[in-house]
């Protein structure tokens, strides 16, 4: 796989083929589902894609507004909560934003790990927080650690 030396997370890789992937599987997955995976919608999702960096939904809706698609608050959060719903987009609580998942399609408890130093987002995977034996059953986390990326810590050295 050819490596252009853009994060995704941490790590560098192929980005134009992590996008299309992505852009793929929601489409796949929204005609799966009979969703609508509207041009607004689409357009959410290449923007959080673009630089694999966590915005905020006011980011998005200028990026929208700029672009012609929408300019009122609504837009944005609709578009941004439709695609957290189907597991495109993950919610990012700490910092009130929202980052494009980096495993669309797979089922998995997503860990989001915050770099305090230079605000980078990276999705892990993370161990079920509670054991089935509970009888509980889980329907959403939210998992979040904060501390320093790989490239932070050797700045900080």
């Amino acid at each position: 796989m050819k490596n252009d030396d853009t994060p995704l997370g941490f790590q560098s890789h192929d980005h134009a083929a992590c996008v299309a992937s992505a852009m793929d599987t929601a489409q796949a997955t929204c005609d799966a589902r009979k969703l609508q995976l509207t041009p607004v919608r689409r357009r959410v999702l290449e923007i959080l894609l673009e630089n694999h960096a966590a915005m905020g939904a006011y980011d998005v809706l200028d990026r929208l507004a700029a672009e012609g698609l929408g300019s009122k608050p609504p837009i944005a959060y609709r578009a941004l909560n439709f695609l957290v719903e189907n597991g495109f987009v993950h919610r990012v609580e700490k910092l009130n934003a929202f980052v494009a998942c980096g495993h669309p399609g797979e089922s998995h408890v997503p860990a989001l790990l915050i770099c305090r130093a230079c605000g980078h987002v990276a999705e892990a995977e993370a161990q079920a927080p509670i054991s089935t034996a509970t009888g509980f059953v889980i329907e959403s986390t939210v998992v979040e650690a904060e501390g320093l990326c790989p490239s932070c810590q050797k700045d900080a050295a």
